[in-house]
Order: structure tokens, then sequence, then C-alpha cells
């Protein structure tokens, strides 16, 4: 299967039946809310105080979802008015809920979702229902962010700022949409915030090129990529911050992939474990040339 970001922009690839069916697959919203729960922990946030979080192509809104249950409040906004019409009506039936909920003068089950085998998920834990913290916003952030100053606590991005390195029209020139959106989300953050941008490089080059546009600007900070040698889990995570003394956090290693239940039943090979016979495996050696290390900032 091509890469989306070839086929077209944003926002003509995610109309609105892709959009149904991004938000319809249990596969991509088990994925979503497990990147945006790595991302939501990068970020290091106070758990005892509320943030104000930027959700910069926030999709659907299942990354919004998962700040929701981390507590924090949210701003989303996205390229693809199919994406933001999905998000919009799953905050929707979250109000309606807590309006249900206080006319009833009780608690009801969480209405997020529809009642098939695909929304389990998000129906698990659920007590009464609780309104949405999220807002929306139509916007490109290759054009750069419309905040104020000093906005927002904090930023996520989910499998999205890799998009602006490619170009459907002769005006888009990836370096300056990269330059335009980083130089803009320095000033929307407050001094102290983090930002933790999930993304899907093509290429080496492409990593370099964004994390150097981010260092170019003023952030500190590297990427973080976590499961480096499995093909389908491995993730990249540019981790900003306005600390110079900022120190990257650590990827989860491959042995993290499965739990040591899954390792016996499915007999696989994880680096450092032992045989039946107590020796210790050697390592496998990492083939991949891009080790997700850029030039020191």
């Amino acid at each position: 299967m091509s890469r989306p970001e070839i086929t077209g922009p944003a926002s003509a690839f995610y109309n609105n039946k892709e959009a149904r069916k991004y938000d319809s697959s249990s596969r991509m919203m088990s994925v979503q809310h497990e990147i945006t729960t790595r991302a939501i922990e990068l970020l290091r946030l106070s758990p005892d105080q509320p943030a104000l979080v930027l959700d910069i192509g926030c999709g659907s809104g299942l990354s919004g979802k998962a700040l929701e249950e981390a507590g924090h409040v949210w701003v989303g906004c996205d390229v693809s008015r199919d994406m933001l019409t999905v998000a919009n009506e799953r905050i929707e039936r979250k109000r309606d809920a807590v309006t249900k909920s206080l006319k009833e003068g009780g608690k009801t089950e969480d209405m997020d979702e529809s009642d098939d085998d695909d929304s389990s998920m998000e129906d698990d834990n659920q007590g009464g229902a609780v309104a949405s913290t999220g807002d929306l916003m139509h916007h490109d952030m290759g054009t750069g962010l419309p905040f104020r100053p000093a906005t927002f606590d904090a930023c996520i991005s989910i499998s999205a700022i890799q998009w602006l390195c490619y170009s459907n029209t002769k005006e888009q020139v990836p370096k300056k949409r990269l330059l335009r959106f980083f130089s803009s989300l320095y000033q929307v953050l407050r001094r102290g915030g983090r930002a933790v941008l999930q993304f899907y490089p093509e290429t080496a080059e492409q990593a370099v090129l964004i994390s150097e546009c981010a260092a170019k600007v003023g952030f500190a900070g590297g990427i973080v990529v976590d499961y480096p040698n499995s093909t389908k889990a491995k993730k990249h995570y540019l981790v900003l911050s306005f600390d110079r003394a900022f120190k990257q956090p650590q990827g989860i290693p491959d042995g993290g992939l499965l739990s040591a239940t899954d390792r016996q039943r499915g007999g696989v090979r994880v680096d450092g474990e032992t045989d039946k016979y107590g020796h210790k495996r050697a390592p496998k050696k990492n083939k991949n040339k891009f080790s997700g290390k850029t030039k020191e900032w």
C-alpha cells in the first residue's frame, strides 16, 4: 500500500468515507489510543493539574479522547473538514449524554460510541456521562498556528507532521512550511511547556529535516524511537522543550513489545532473554542505519 501522503493533500485523502472508516476501525482506535497515551507520558504533565493541550492534526478526535481520559482540556485543529465533522459528532454525543444525565438525575451509559464490537474499547471503564473538554478548529498547520502567544501548556500531534514533507502545489515548499509551523508552535507554547509530535518519516532524511527545522527556531529536544527494530511497531516521537539542558527520554526497546506471558505462549525470541536451558541469547544486530539520533541540539 502506498503512503497516503504521496496521493495528494490530506484534506482530499481524508474525505467523508475515509474519515468514517478511520473512526470505526477497532484496530485504528486501539493504535491511536496507544500512541497518544505514550505521547502524553512523554509530555510529563502534572498529574494533579489539568493542562490546556493543543492537538495538531486531531483527526476524528481519538487523540482528544485520550487527553480527556488523562484529565486535560484540549483544542484540536485539522485540515480535513470531514475528519472534524466526525470529531464534532463525538463531542456532541458526549454533551447530549451529559444533558440527558442531568435531566434524569442519574448516571447514563457513555453514549460516545455505538454498541457494535468495534466501539467496545470506547465504553470500557466509563461511569456516568462526562462532557467533552475539547474544541475544534479547521486549519492547515503548514500556514502557521493562529493562536496567541503562550496559549498552551503543551502540544501533541499524532501521525500528522510528516504531511509537511510533501508538496501538492508549487507554492508548497516543505522546508518553508516546516519552519513556519515550528516557529508558530514556539510562540503559542508557554515557556516551560513541551511538545510531543509522533510521525512516520518515509526516509531518514525526512526525520532529520523535521528535527533540524524545529532546532532552527529555538527548540531543544530530539527524536525518541520506540521499538527501533520492529517493522510494524516502530514509532518516532519528536520531543521538544525550551530547556537547553533538556535530557532526551529513552525509547522503549523491542523487548517491551510482548509481555512475559505472550513471549512464552508464542515462543518468540526477544533480545536479552534466555533460552529453555537458561543460556542468555545474544542480542540481534540492528540493521537499520537510522537510529533516531540527529545532530546534537
